[in-house]
């Protein structure tokens, strides 16, 4: 039975119904002399505790998206076939261009929130590069079908989830498409292709987006052979120009390094609740070792660039919890890295979905500002050709049901606040806590 299935939570609610009706109609007419009716009462009432421990344990777990399956559940998964050194750049040697084209088969992808908003694929692949055999969710936009845009390429996010987390979690617990999709057809954000990969590789350990030689390269299978893919089988940009990352809590810190890392990969990258430095995730490969953790921080990589990487970023957070990160970078960023920071308020919401699932609309508007920006030079995405078009600027004022922002300053070394229309916890309860651990609890507990 799968963990996420319905069929799960149904029988999770109906056992925990039962051992509830136990002690009421049989307390008192227990069999036995007194020891033996004991044992059976407390029998009955530790029956009563599991049930309701894993029917919230399962209502958690799917509106979070922690954990995809049993193996990710139980530590038994893995999903490296072989971690050779690949080299600084990741690549091994290997021009990735000059290995065949990847041609995969993409199916409906199931499970909460996978059939809104036109559906979301899902394929399995093989990652010829890193060694990584995971799956990739790819979402459309509403133009990619369309006769008029049909030799149009699109631009293209790579979505990042937390730790433990599951690359659906950005679409059925953020429901970043279903957000979209008005936006991209009245032409407020750009009809970007999303693309979601696995990036809970290992068991029981984070990966940290990082190349581990012998352990596992999770950098390789993020900005090589995925993108690899993508390109292979739609109508995409090309890096880097067209491509972009984004992440919250421990993929905020991913997808800040990818881009800082790669700038001949990606253009852009947002941090929602993120970290620089691997050690804040407990969990993370990058963290325990050294040289790793020095190499896998964006705020080292910056300063020790002789060349500041032609990158865009973009932070949010809380005081404690991601701000401190984005003004870090900030603080050190040199022009042609351009830096946006915004402060959220406490009465924001946690380090959960209810504070994130309402910043995606703003997020994605900087993410078209900054690409129809780079076309306005004559490059990348939003040039005659592309599926880039729409009305959009960087001084206007946006509002939408899920957020309102005063975009006064959009530019590098700038501190912008982000004001919520509601309270974003979006009715999320304390106990949904995201995939992560760089809350501010957390970060109160790590040296």
């Amino acid at each position: 039975m799968s963990l996420t299935g319905t069929p799960f939570l149904l029988t999770t609610i109906a056992l925990c119904a039962v051992a509830l009706v136990l002690p009421l109609t049989l307390w008192s007419r227990v069999p036995g002399p007194g020891p033996v009716r004991g044992a059976a009462r407390l029998l009955m009432l530790l029956l009563a505790q599991a049930t309701a421990i894993s029917m919230v344990f399962v209502l958690v777990n799917n509106a979070n998206s922690l954990y995809d399956d049993w193996a990710d559940l139980l530590g038994t998964g893995d999903h490296v076939g072989r971690a050779a050194d690949l080299g600084a750049d990741g690549t091994g040697g290997i021009a990735p261009e000059s290995l065949p084209r990847v041609r995969q088969t993409f199916e409906q992808a199931v499970g909460p929130g996978m059939r809104e908003a036109g559906g979301v694929r899902v394929t399995e692949l093989r990652g010829r590069v890193s060694g990584v055999n995971a799956e990739v969710y790819v979402w459309l936009p509403p133009q990619y079908g369309e006769p008029a845009f049909r030799h149009r390429s699109f631009p293209v996010v790579e979505l990042l989830p937390g730790y433990p987390g599951s690359a659906r979690a950005w679409f059925g617990s953020l429901k970043v498409h279903r957000q979209l999709v008005p936006l991209m057809r009245d032409g407020r954000v750009a009809p970007f292709i999303l693309v979601a990969p696995r990036t809970n590789l290992l068991a029981r350990s984070d990966t940290g987006c990082a190349n581990v030689p012998g352990t596992v390269n999770a950098e390789s299978w993020l900005s090589v052979d995925v993108p690899r893919m993508i390109g292979d089988n739609f109508r995409a940009e090309a890096a880097p120009d067209g491509w972009a990352t984004a992440g919250y809590s421990a993929g905020a810190h991913c997808a800040t390094k990818l881009a800082v890392a790669h700038p001949d990969r990606y253009r852009a990258a947002v941090s929602m609740s993120g970290y620089n430095d691997p050690r804040e995730e407990r969990s993370s490969l990058a963290g325990r070792n050294p040289e790793l953790r020095l190499r896998n921080d964006p705020s080292v990589r910056l300063r020790a660039d002789r060349v500041p990487p032609p990158v865009a970023l973009y932070f949010s957070g809380e005081s404690g919890d991601g701000y401190e990160a984005g003004a870090a970078i900030q603080r050190i960023a040199k022009a042609p890295t351009q830096v946006d920071v915004v402060l959220l308020p406490r009465s924001a919401g946690g380090h959960d979905m209810g504070l994130w699932r309402p910043q995606l609309p703003e997020v994605f508007r900087w993410l078209t500002d900054r690409f129809r920006t780079r076309a306005a030079a004559g490059s990348g995405p939003g040039a005659p050709g592309d599926g880039v078009s729409g009305p959009g600027g960087s001084g206007n004022l946006v509002e939408t049901g899920d957020t309102e922002r005063s975009r006064d300053v959009v530019g590098a070394g700038r501190v912008r606040g982000s004001l919520p229309r509601s309270p974003s916890n979006g009715g999320s309860r304390p106990a949904e806590h995201a995939s992560g651990t760089a809350s501010r609890a957390a970060a109160a507990r790590r040296p």
